[in-house]
C-alpha cells in the first residue's frame, strides 16, 4: 500500500500540486511511513486566517497550519493511518512553499518545535 494525498486547490493561485505530492511521498517515506492518507490544502489568505482563529486563538494570516490525526499511533490491523491535513498559503508563502510543507508534516508525525524538527526541515527541504 502507499501513502494516499489528496490536494485540494481554494487559493485561486496557481500551484504545482504533483511537486507538492512528490515532497510529501518524500519526506514521509523518510521518516518510516509507508501507508496512510493525507489531505494537502492550499487556500486563500482569508481562509488561512480564519482557520489560525478558530483553531490557536490567533486573528492573522500564516503561511501554514498542521491539523494532525493518527500521527504515528499504533493503530488496529487493517485501519488506515489518517495522518491529517497540511494546509498552505500561496499567497503567503510564494515560491518557499516546500519548508512550509515540510513542517506541516513534521507536525502531522508529532514533531514539536525544536532543534530536531529544524534539522529535518533542513534536510527535506
Amino acid at each position: 500500500m502507499t501513502v494516499a494525498i489528496e490536494v485540494a486547490n481554494r487559493s485561486g493561485a496557481e500551484v504545482d500540486e504533483e511537486a507538492a505530492k512528490e515532497l510529501a511521498r518524500s519526506v514521509l517515506a523518510a521518516e518510516g511511513i509507508s501507508e496512510g492518507e493525507l489531505g494537502i490544502s492550499f487556500v486563500s489568505p482569508a481562509e488561512i486566517r480564519e482557520l489560525k482563529r478558530e483553531h490557536l486563538g490567533a486573528d492573522e494570516a500564516t503561511d501554514v497550519l498542521a491539523f494532525p490525526l493518527d500521527g504515528r499511533e499504533e493503530l488496529p490491523p487493517g485501519v488506515p493511518r489518517q495522518l491529517g491535513d497540511a494546509v498552505l498559503c500561496p499567497q503567503v508563502v510564494g515560491d518557499a512553499w516546500r519548508q512550509p510543507l515540510v513542517h506541516a508534516l513534521l507536525h502531522l508525525l508529532g514533531y514539536g518545535h525544536g532543534a530536531e524538527m529544524e534539522a529535518k526541515e533542513g534536510a527535506y527541504s
